[in-house]
């Protein structure tokens, strides 16, 4: 396998007893990449994620990380669910630094590596609160935060911006794309959104209805920062609404 593959999927299919969600499907993602995930409702997006975590085990096929299969505790693996995960104990800036405390991570470097995150995601002078005193987008603000704070080599997104406004989801957008160019972080993202998609990736997988198919890899070349209204990104997002609409 290349050595700028970081996530292999070879002919991975799913089934719950007689329901087949997951049929054959087979792509790479390479190192440093971001890969945004798009389809219908209810085509097992969500599931696939769940499959690379090992919360399912796949019916058939294999998941590759670095060359290897997915072992929880060989791989540096981050994932944010839909749900937001903050411990309601712990300050934002313990909450931050919760996962370099797991790894034994020396309390210096701990330090430097909060600040760093804090001050992307503008929660600086808020590291003394704790998420019940913070607002909606703050909280998860702070959930992707303490997942880059740990550099994973894989990280894992499923709509975390889903109950987020317009203005707000943009804004965290930006934030996340200054997360990801910092750590050069591996990031597969589930959305519904083709608007977020679109904003977001460098490649997008478009899924079929069930049982779930890959219709169409898509690369998105769109020069950074992006606008919604450049003609450009209009006709990508034309592309993939259009590739979804029509099954």
């Amino acid at each position: 396998m290349s050595d700028n593959i970081k996530v292999k999927v070879q002919n991975m299919t799913k089934r719950f007893g007689d329901l087949l969600v997951l049929d054959d499907i087979s792509f790479d993602v390479k190192k440093g990449e971001f890969l945004c995930i798009v389809g219908p409702t209810g085509c097992g997006k969500t599931t696939f994620l769940n499959c690379i975590t090992k919360l399912y085990e796949p019916s058939a096929g294999e998941i590759l990380i670095g060359g290897e299969p997915v072992n929880l505790k060989k791989h540096n693996i981050a994932y944010i669910f839909q749900e937001y995960s903050t411990m309601p104990w712990l300050t934002v800036e313990q909450n931050v630094a919760f996962g370099l405390e797991i790894k034994g991570i020396d309390k210096a470097t701990i330090k430097k590596e909060v600040a760093e995150v804090l001050e992307i995601v503008g929660l600086t002078a808020y590291r003394d609160y704790y998420p019940v005193e913070l607002s909606t987008s703050m909280v998860q603000r702070v959930v992707i935060a303490r997942a880059f704070a740990t550099k994973p080599e894989l990280l894992l997104m499923d709509e975390p911006y889903g109950q987020l406004d317009v203005e707000l989801r943009f804004k965290l957008e930006d934030e996340l794309i200054r997360l990801w160019k910092r750590t050069g972080t591996t990031v597969i993202f589930i959305t519904h959104n083709i608007e977020e998609a679109v904003y977001l990736s460098e490649n997008i997988l478009v899924l079929t209805n069930k049982p779930t198919t890959i219709k169409k890899k898509l690369e998105n070349t769109l020069p950074r920062p992006r606008s919604v209204v450049d003609p450009a990104f209009v006709k990508v997002r034309n592309e993939v609404t259009e590739l979804i609409k029509w099954w």
